[in-house]
């Protein structure tokens, strides 16, 4: 009797604790697993995803910029130097020539 009464208890007494403590416990860490797998798949891949899209978005803005201001400031700066530089030092040969021809044609007349 004291040994049925002994193993009954103690059976008992791990049956409650298994289906009052353990099971639920180990419920509730699963449950959390759970959750941590779906935030993860909710929340952070879209997070990594929209982070990436951003990131390739800013490095073809930027390279679109720098190519632009480059070509940009290249195309201004071969325009200055056209009209500052080349322009009236063409300008400045062709009334050399003008002069020269001048010259000489006056000097053809002066000598007929």
């Amino acid at each position: 009797v004291v040994w049925v009464t002994v193993v009954w208890e103690t059976v008992v007494r791990v049956t409650v604790v298994m289906v009052v403590v353990v099971v639920p416990v180990e419920v509730v860490m699963v449950l959390e697993e759970v959750v941590v797998v779906v935030l993860v798949g909710v929340v952070v891949v879209p997070v990594v995803v929209v982070a990436v899209l951003v990131v390739v978005v800013l490095v073809v803005v930027v390279v679109k910029v720098v190519w632009v201001t480059v070509v940009w400031e290249t195309v201004v700066r071969v325009t200055v130097v056209m009209v500052v530089v080349v322009v009236p030092v063409e300008v400045v040969m062709v009334l050399v020539e003008v002069v020269v021809v001048v010259v000489v044609l006056v000097e053809v007349v002066m000598v007929l």
